[in-house]
């Protein structure tokens, strides 16, 4: 693993909280930066780390909290599977497949694990639809070859009997099953830890880390801000401005013109669905896909190829898409999944340049591909690409940035920059703690036990039938950024995804950060 090392005194480095951004605020108002990020999601947080990382002086503005909108919820693999290889999209699939391996190798080894993943065979499908689906996974296995990801990690496809295909997903409707193709990718454990995972990142690098900061209007030399916790206006001055809001950054630059599709998700029970460590990916004859991947809480994210949309993010998944993603699925699996199985929902706009005359039809992996537009007054605005392309996202947001305003800065770095918590495969199995905690934090796991060791009540969880205990509420106060019970429910943990456990939860949380907050805990 090939790493550059964070500041000494690494952990405070990269600690963020409430007494941090208090004056690391004032800070920010005082000087002048080189790089001011509006936007806390992956693609923000991720350029920051990038400028922060080539030694310029960087803030992020994020208006609630990290992660807060599309990429808390995009519920995605970090893949370059065969559903990237539509028509024309071979570039992109490539480079899906290189930033995969950076993600799985180098900067988030314990924020990614390999996903099995299994193509159903029935007694109706052409032998023209399976001779293309091999085909498509025999391709993906080839960029993964060329992204040189040992297949120890990711192995390589190959088709699978029946008997085997019923026992990798016990679920599947025996039928007229005569067998399936078995592939494999990488899947993100939980999308807003890797966001807060970058963001601290940036900070042990210098990068300032300041949410609840609502950037109202931008221009070439800075912004004009406010704080929401106490509304003070204040004005940010900086030699480049980067707008990283994604599907709202048409709000911040009136120029933009985007088209939005809608990615609707759905948390089931895994067991009612018959799911255990293999994903199911079913094709569609439109190019679209359904897919249906294990998560380690014991659930499963039920998934449908996004549609267009407008309006608002919503919180939950439609009516409409519900009934559609519980029917994409009911001919596969022996038990159909019904509403009751159900959950928790959301959904999530993914934008892209409105750059066309409106009249060709989309895919949805069009929307993965970034865009990068300068407007007229200099600022750099970003949007598309998917949680696996965001460093190359970044780094080229930041060339654009650095070229336009002469800043000097290197090349990127951030191939060879492991994030807060990463290490190699082999030692995250040597650290001693708990294995769900070091699927969430990596190299940190143990300090957060070892807060419930100096405690005993720390050890407790939140609420019956949760696994969050308090040491992980008083960690994501103290380390990572966590200002209030939603921060923690939504972002810092899963909890947020089901909203039953949420409202157990809820009232023990609240109280637990109000006394992280004010030092009366731990």
């Amino acid at each position: 693993m090939s790493t550059t090392p964070l500041p000494a005194g690494s952990l405070r480095a990269t600690s963020l909280n409430a007494a941090r951004r208090a004056t690391e605020l004032t800070a920010a108002a005082e000087d002048a930066l080189d790089l001011l990020v509006v936007g806390g999601g992956v693609t923000g947080s991720g350029i920051a780390l990038d400028a922060a990382s080539r030694g310029l002086r960087v803030a992020l503005v994020e208006a609630e909290d990290l992660a807060r909108g599309a990429a808390r919820w995009c519920g995605e693999a970090a893949h370059a599977g065969p559903h990237g290889l539509v028509p024309g999209d071979l570039a992109l699939a490539r480079e899906n497949a290189v930033e995969r391996d950076v993600l799985m190798t180098r900067t988030a080894p314990h924020l990614v694990r390999t996903l099995p993943q299994l193509i159903p065979l029935h007694e109706g499908t052409p032998r023209r639809t399976e001779a293309l689906l091999t085909a498509g996974l025999h391709a993906a296995d080839a960029l993964r070859r060329t992204a040189r990801t040992p297949s120890a990690l990711l192995p390589a496809p190959r088709r699978v009997p029946a008997a085997e295909a019923g026992a990798l997903v016990p679920g599947l409707r025996a039928g007229r099953l005569r067998g399936g193709l078995l592939g494999y990718d990488g899947q993100l454990l939980d999308d807003a830890r890797l966001v807060v995972a970058l963001a601290r990142t940036a900070a042990g690098f210098g990068a300032r880390v300041l949410t609840r900061v609502r950037a109202t209007a931008l221009d070439r030399n800075g912004a004009d801000a406010v704080d929401e916790r106490t509304g003070r206006r204040l004005r940010l001055s900086a030699r480049a401005v980067v707008n990283a809001t994604g599907a709202r950054a048409a709000e911040l630059d009136p120029e933009v013109r985007l088209r939005t599709v809608r990615a609707a998700h759905l948390v089931v029970d895994a067991e009612a669905a018959g799911i255990t460590a293999t994903g199911l990916v079913l094709p569609a004859e439109s190019g679209r896909w359904t897919a249906l991947l294990p998560q380690a809480d014991g659930t499963a994210l039920l998934g449908l190829a996004a549609e267009p949309a407008t309006g608002p993010v919503p919180a939950e998944a439609p009516d409409s898409d519900v009934d559609s993603l519980l029917a994409a699925v009911r001919e596969a699996l022996d038990v159909p999944l019904r509403r009751e199985h159900v959950l928790g929902s959301f959904a999530a706009l993914r934008p892209r340049y409105d750059d066309s005359a409106g009249n060709r039809k989309d895919s949805p992996d069009l929307f993965r591909k970034h865009a990068i537009r300068t407007s007229p007054d200099g600022v750099v605005t970003v949007v598309g690409g998917g949680t696996t392309g965001y460093r190359r996202l970044a780094a080229d947001a930041v060339d654009t940035a650095v070229r336009a305003a002469g800043l000097p800065a290197g090349p990127s770095r951030t191939t060879a920059v492991p994030l807060v918590g990463a290490a190699e495969r082999a030692r995250l199995h040597e650290i001693d703690g708990p294995q769900r905690l070091v699927a969430r934090h990596g190299t940190e796991a143990a300090r957060v036990a070892a807060l419930a060791e100096l405690d005993p009540d720390l050890a407790d969880p939140v609420a019956l039938g949760t696994e969050l205990t308090a040491a992980e509420v008083l960690w994501a106060v103290r380390h990572e950024g966590a200002l209030d019970a939603d921060d923690v429910l939504d972002r810092r943990s899963r909890l947020g995804m089901h909203p039953e456990l949420r409202a157990r939860a809820a009232p023990a949380v609240t109280a637990l950060v109000d006394k992280a907050l004010h030092g009366l805990l731990g």
